[in-house]
């Protein structure tokens, strides 16, 4: 999608050898046949997927992005962006510049994948376009493959209901300065949210269901209005999967899927406002976005797809569907894939970001009933196979990393969950919702005594900072205490629990 770049300081051109020198930043202009626009710049910028020499900058234009058709107030005309990394927020030392060229086609998106950075660095970005200059972005790439890495530090976050709080949890992240952000689903809502208009801190700019392309785009472009959430996009690169809400409630998991040409729409509006390689730009129905990043020596995370590819959900409570060994899911590709990942051990820690629940939850401590069909206790066998692929292949140190339930989490991981001397395997991170409401009581002194190796649960909003180093993970579960409370001083954002895992030791540690 470069049109054309030139990474400056003497370095090699990103995507070509020997290009002339751009004119300066303030030189440059829009495409000449493209009529003018108001500024474009209301979605705010992001980057995402960073490799060793590279990350995906991302903006989308939209001069009124709640505009029901979709087009985000801009003309069905081609308009050049253009785009500058430096090393400094005040873009005194640029290091790389290009243009690149939009459309309709894509929502008026723009992804580029500067290539020639220096690995395990921090840059910041912006664009331009129509004479308008975007706010400025912090990104940071990799670290080389194999170098030695002392700490890194990420926040998750998932489920975010427009109408049910307001974003304080991104205003922890922005604050946080975390090295990455990971995003396990959920990041829209196709549906307005249920809770009575009482209960509502703002409103959807329409009410209808998303089921065409206008209106996910339209639903995007309000969510990304919201500037906490810009804030967190803007201070460090993303790594995102979808959920359901993305499409539809349950879609792909029941006897009524969701429509080819639904999916379709949804994925393509998903692709252009998410900072996305080229790799993952939809064809049709289909859209590939399980991956893997590698952060040096330290870290590698396995980034997986529930939904696309699963066999369609169990019903009710006989355990037969649930234990039947040919229902998945991940579907079978996607699984050999992640298998075969476990093979080498590059870095310190294997985190598996993913959408639903992972361990098993006993609700009536009868194993000839089973419940939970949306996570995984849904697909056993699909379980028991990637705990056994871990277990087999030696996999150091596994931790699995969830989003979904609207509830703060913290379990270790067995291959019988049955047997409560079975030996612990690995642990799940479950973070609770950005907003999104979650009714349902805490689980009792009973429950946990069915379900020792569950450590933790708590039903408040927020978020999960994650510091990794070569000897220990933390992990804190923060909590906002009031997403209903508009001023930022009055919802206050804390910690609530610290879980450690010990390098090389299986099993959570409350600190």
């Amino acid at each position: 999608m470069n049109r054309r770049a030139v990474l400056l300081g003497g370095l090699a051109a990103a995507g070509a050898a020997a290009l002339p020198a751009l004119p300066s930043w303030a030189d440059t202009r829009t495409t000449a046949a493209a009529p003018p626009i108001r500024d474009p710049f209301r979605l705010g910028v992001a980057s995402g997927d960073p490799l060793p020499d590279g990350v995906v900058l991302w903006t989308r234009l939209a001069p009124a992005p709640l505009n029901p058709d979709g087009h985000g107030g801009m003309p069905d005309a081609a308009y050049d962006v253009d785009w500058e990394v430096a090393t400094d927020e005040a873009f005194g030392s640029v290091v790389l510049r290009g243009t690149t060229t939009t459309t309709r086609a894509l929502g008026h998106s723009v992804h580029v994948e500067p290539a020639g950075l220096a690995p395990g660095r921090e840059y910041f970005y912006r664009f331009r376009a129509g004479g308008h200059v975007s706010p400025v972005g912090r990104t940071r790439t990799a670290p080389a493959a194999g170098a030695a890495v002392g700490r890194l530090e990420y926040c998750v976050a998932s489920c975010q209901q427009w109408e049910d709080g307001w974003y304080h949890a991104h205003r922890g992240i922005a604050a946080d300065h975390p090295d990455l952000v990971l995003f396990l689903g959920d990041y829209i809502y196709e549906k307005p949210s249920g809770l009575p208009a009482a209960d509502k801190v703002r409103q959807v700019a329409f009410t209808e269901e998303t089921t065409g392309l206008a209106h996910y785009r339209a639903r995007y472009g309000q969510y990304r209005t919201d500037p906490h959430l810009q804030a967190a996009h803007a201070v460090a690169p993303w790594l995102v999967v979808f959920d359901d809400h993305e499409v539809d409630n349950n879609w792909n998991s029941t006897d009524d899927p969701a429509p080819g040409a639904r999916k379709a729409a949804a994925f393509q509006a998903f692709y252009e406002n998410m900072p996305l390689r080229s790799t993952a730009r939809p064809s049709g129905a289909g859209i590939r976005l399980h991956r893997d990043v590698l952060w040096g020596d330290l870290a590698r995370f396995h980034l997986l797809d529930t939904r696309q590819h699963r066999s369609a959900q169990a019903k009710g409570s006989d355990c037969g569907p649930y234990r039947d060994t040919r229902r998945t899911i991940t579907g079978a590709a996607q699984e050999q894939w992640l298998l075969k990942n476990f093979e080498t051990h590059p870095a310190t820690w294997d985190f598996l970001g993913q959408q639903v629940f992972f361990a098993q939850r006993d609700d009536d401590g009868d194993r000839a009933t089973c419940h939970a069909p949306d996570s995984w206790n849904g697909y056993a066998a699909s379980r028991d196979r990637i705990t056994r692929g871990w277990v087999d292949r030696r996999v150091p140190n596994p931790v699995v990393l969830t989003g979904d339930v609207h509830r703060h989490w913290a379990a270790d991981l067995r291959q019988d969950y049955w047997d409560h001397g079975d030996p612990v395997v690995g642990s799940e991170l479950v973070v609770t919702s950005v907003t999104s409401n979650n009714d349902s009581g805490p689980p009792d002194a009973t429950w946990f005594a069915r379900n020792p190796h569950v450590k933790y649960a708590r039903n408040e909003r927020g978020y999960l900072r994650v510091t990794a180093t070569p000897q220990l993970l933390t992990a804190d579960f923060r909590v906002v205490s009031d997403v209903r409370q508009t001023d930022p001083a009055k919802a206050v954002i804390g910690t609530d629990a610290t879980f450690v895992v010990e390098a090389g030791v299986r099993g959570l540690r409350r600190a």
